[in-house]
């Protein structure tokens, strides 16, 4: 633990400054920097001889906003631009984060400019940042820095990232709708058990009749509730929780959730083919790049986003370096289809495999909108009939009482 500590990198924070450069000439900028003495030596070895230093206004006082997915691909897609228009690196950082909405990624990306500047190469510099740029945005900068088609690569991993994100984005959209009825009905059945259900309790007692079966058990729910309420949401939360943190650190229990997730129906099909474009697109990006095959199933592996595939994956990347032809190892593991292990042999065979990948991971990018539009369709009925069911039944529960005693008049 020590030694973490020790090789932690210092909290920084972006400062303004003015100063004189080496042609006497007064130059003015931001600079990220841990204090203004750290600044002060940065800015001495650019050759700027500082005259003011300062801690940018509103620095100390605002909440950060986090780095999406997203901005990362937003940034990618930026640079790439920047490049292709033929625009030198660190000028094109400088303008992508300058121009950048959300001063978290401007930080990151001015922090990224000065590495460069300083004579860091830019995979070197991505790689001091892995939360945003993973293993496999690495290796890709890196395969396109050595072979001199930076700009192009950038352009590869623009489309790959946008890609990535549409899929997530759909699958995302088509699963909030349900997840914030199921939220809305349980904040309205609570309410109805707390505050209404007693009401009608109070009344109910003066019937001097006995109640109706759906109406006691709805009753003793609610007195179960107003009494244990602190216990029923502090196990839902722990449950969650609890889950959560396993999942997270346990790989069997990632295996098997995942696993389930699978033989979810609909719901495990949509995740299955999301898997599968993932997989293809990420694999397709990389060898197209000229990354050796092994190494790319490697960060591919880590890219799947499913605990089943990245084992599956690593599986194929063990045949494959024993000399197993690709199409023949993915068949192995049993988890892809026979149309894709047919598309990629045939791309083995032709000699155009990041094609063929290509066009598997467009078809099921377009499988994956489909079956999300047949998701939010079938789910609407199914809601409407959880709703009517779960509110329709506690009202029911308590008007049943009334209609026997306006039957019995």
């Amino acid at each position: 633990m020590a030694q973490q500590a020790a090789v932690r990198k210092p909290k920084t924070t972006i400062f303004t400054y003015e100063g004189v450069d080496k042609q006497g000439r007064k130059v003015k900028g931001e600079i990220e920097g841990a204090n203004v003495a750290s600044v002060n030596v940065s800015l001495r070895r650019q050759g700027i001889n500082p005259q003011r230093v300062a801690r940018r206004r509103g620095e100390l006082f605002k909440f950060k906003k986090p780095i999406k997915p997203k901005d990362i691909a937003i940034f990618t897609r930026q640079l790439a631009t920047m490049m292709q228009a033929g625009i030198p690196v660190a000028q094109s950082f400088d303008i992508v984060g300058r121009g950048h909405e959300n001063p978290s990624v401007q930080e990151l990306i001015l922090s990224i400019k000065q590495d460069v500047e300083s004579g860091t190469n830019l995979t070197a510099a991505l790689s001091k940042h892995p939360l945003y740029f993973d293993r496999l945005y690495c290796n890709l900068v890196q395969a396109g820095e050595q072979a001199g088609i930076l700009d192009n690569i950038l352009d590869k991993l623009a489309i790959y990232k946008e890609k990535i994100e549409a899929i997530k984005g759909k699958i995302k959209s088509a699963l909030f709708y349900p997840t914030a009825v199921i939220v809305v009905a349980f904040i309205i059945t609570a309410v109805l058990l707390v505050f209404v259900i007693p009401q009608f309790e109070s009344l109910f007692q003066g019937f001097g009749a006995d109640l109706p079966a759906l109406t006691k058990m709805v009753i003793d729910l609610s007195r179960a509730f107003t009494e244990w309420w602190y216990v029923i949401i502090g196990g839902i939360i722990g449950t969650v929780v609890s889950a959560t943190y396993f999942y997270k650190r346990s790989e069997k229990a990632q295996h098997t959730m995942d696993r389930t997730l699978l033989k979810v129906p609909v719901i495990g099909e949509i995740i299955k083919k999301a898997t599968i474009a993932r997989f293809a697109r990420t694999l397709s990006t990389m060898f197209a790049a000229g990354v050796p095959l092994v190494e790319a199933l490697d960060s591919v592996a880590g890219a799947s986003g499913n605990r089943v595939y990245y084992e599956g994956t690593l599986a194929i990347r063990s045949d494959v370096s024993t000399g197993m032809q690709l199409q023949a190892a993915m068949n192995s593991t049993g988890l892809f289809p026979n149309m894709v292990i047919q598309m990629v042999a045939i791309g083995e065979e032709s000699g155009e495999l990041d094609t063929m990948l290509g066009k598997v991971a467009d078809f099921y990018e377009r499988e994956v909108d489909d079956a999300v539009a047949g998701l939010s369709s079938l789910l609407e009925p199914i809601i409407m009939v959880f709703l009517g069911v779960v509110i329709g039944g506690l009202v029911v529960a308590m008007y049943l009482p009334i209609f026997k005693m306006a039957a019995t008049v």
